[in-house]
């Protein structure tokens, strides 16, 4: 995978955490599977659907799985039933190479930040599971955010730049998902699309 950087000079950078820097998304694909079908799916879960919704707060994961199924379901129940599932595959997580290639030579120089919509009980196993924690000064989850602030909305790019101490023009975003890409976009911040899907 090659990344297209783009040119200038940037102060801080901002990393979406799942399928951007580790490749945990099959992972929480399987696990959304086997939630969603203790639930009532009688079906395959829709793959793109899925990868659609990457960067999107857990909870509101399980509303749209619900409303696109029309399933009756309590989505508290569902996104801590799926978590409990990821966390028994999180140990398999890999790092994606060229991001974090790229954040190990400027994490000596920049602050890091990361965005995820991942809860800290998800995101972090995750960042251990590759050895990257000590790299981030910041890191920012859906609890950092006022509720249905989460990606698209460009509230944890703000809040990232500003706990890094940079200012939103000066952010250098990876991300892998549409709502990530926009979000940060609209934060006045600058983007690098990370493939997730092989």
């Amino acid at each position: 995978m090659l990344l297209d950087l783009p040119s200038g000079d940037f102060d801080g950078y901002i990393f979406d955490l799942d399928g951007t820097l580790v490749d945990t998304m099959p992972l929480h694909y399987r696990a959304w599977a086997e939630a969603m079908r203790a639930h009532g799916l009688k079906e395959t879960l829709d793959e793109d659907l899925f990868y659609s919704l990457g960067g999107v707060p857990t909870q509101r994961v399980a509303e749209v799985f619900g409303e696109h199924y029309g399933i009756a379901l309590d989505p508290d129940r569902v996104m801590h039933e799926k978590e409990l599932l990821y966390l028994k595959l999180v140990h398999l997580a890999r790092p994606i190479a060229p991001v974090v290639d790229f954040l190990r030579r400027v994490a000596l120089t920049h602050p890091c930040a990361i965005a995820t919509g991942g809860t800290p009980e998800i995101a972090l196993p995750a960042l251990d599971a590759v050895g990257l924690r000590s790299l981030f000064k910041v890191i920012v989850t859906p609890r950092d955010i006022p509720p249905g602030r989460g990606k698209p909305a460009p509230d944890m790019f703000l809040l990232a730049a500003k706990l890094m101490g940079v200012a939103p023009e000066k952010c250098l975003v990876f991300e892998d998902a549409e709502p990530g890409l926009r979000g940060a976009r609209a934060a006045g911040m600058a983007v690098v699309h990370v493939p997730s899907r092989h």
